[in-house]
């Protein structure tokens, strides 16, 4: 059996009349992220890991910000590919873990894992939980 292993990343400046879309979830703020598609941070970057560790490009590859039918689109459908590109290849996703660093809005409970791991299609192994914050860590 073999392992691989991608890490993926994004990052998007904030504007205001953008809704703002974490891990398909629309979260209430007054900004949202300025790119493309929704912009959504987490899908983005679940997306570059999966496709990576798959050797088959990134997300740009697969979903150029040159073309207008990706305009405004929900990125879930672009996980959804990936997934699906993933199936082709006999590749399985044990694993997906995503890190969201934001200064506001505070996320606190907000858990998108149901559905992303729906569009993944894996099973939900382990319910949210909320991890300390990066200020709770520097207080410990």
């Amino acid at each position: 059996m073999s392992v691989r292993c991608g890490i993926g990343y994004d990052l998007h400046r904030l504007a205001e009349g953008r809704k703002l879309i974490i891990g398909g979830i629309e979260v209430p703020f007054d900004k949202g992220p300025v790119g493309h598609s929704d912009g959504d941070v987490v899908a983005h970057a679940l997306c570059d890991a999966l496709l990576g560790a798959a050797g088959l490009g990134d997300i740009g590859t697969h979903f150029p910000d040159t073309d207008p039918k990706w305009k405004g689109a929900n990125s879930l459908l672009f996980l959804e590919h990936a997934r699906k590109l993933l199936d082709e290849k006999h590749l399985s996703i044990e694993h997906v873990d995503a890190v969201v660093v934001l200064e506001r809005p505070k996320l606190g409970r907000t858990c998108a894992q149901p559905l992303i791991y729906s569009k993944l299609q894996n099973p939900i192994e382990r319910n949210c939980r909320r991890r300390p914050s990066w200020r709770q860590i520097q207080n410990r």
